[in-house]
């Protein structure tokens, strides 16, 4: 089985390097420090799923997970964010805006892989049911 394919949206390089580490093992990882970048990077080559941030420098995921689900191209792709933006009001937002996971930092590895892992499964159930 071939690995997933993450691209990985913050700001802050120190937590790049912690993500490649807790899930390089596992997972394809490319980062990426703004929502432009994502952008440009989605449009070339979309990976199997987006983890972003929600706040990214002066730019914001939840505008990544929207422009996301307005494309007909990338609306398929499963967004998380991963976020230090912890309240309900943050949770509900990052729902409207269209991500399918939301998880709070600090993050344990392991529960992260397995929401990664349980969102890929999801996702690839709902493509078989809508083909």
């Amino acid at each position: 089985m071939r690995r997933l394919h993450i691209l990985f949206v913050d700001s802050d390089p120190h937590i790049h390097d912690k993500i490649r580490q807790a899930l390089g093992g596992e997972f394809t990882v490319q980062c990426v420090g703004s929502i432009v970048e994502a952008k440009q990077r989605l449009s070339v080559s979309p990976p199997d799923i987006v983890i972003s941030e929600v706040v990214v420098g002066d730019e914001s995921g939840l505008d990544l997970c929207r422009y996301v689900r307005a494309n007909p191209l990338l609306r398929h792709l499963p967004i998380m964010l991963l976020t230090s933006m912890a309240t309900l009001q943050d949770k509900v937002e990052g729902f409207q805006a269209g991500t399918d996971d939301y998880v709070v930092k600090p993050f344990d590895t392991y529960h992260l892989v397995a929401r990664i892992k349980l969102l890929a499964r999801i996702k690839r159930l709902e493509r078989r049911t809508t083909v």
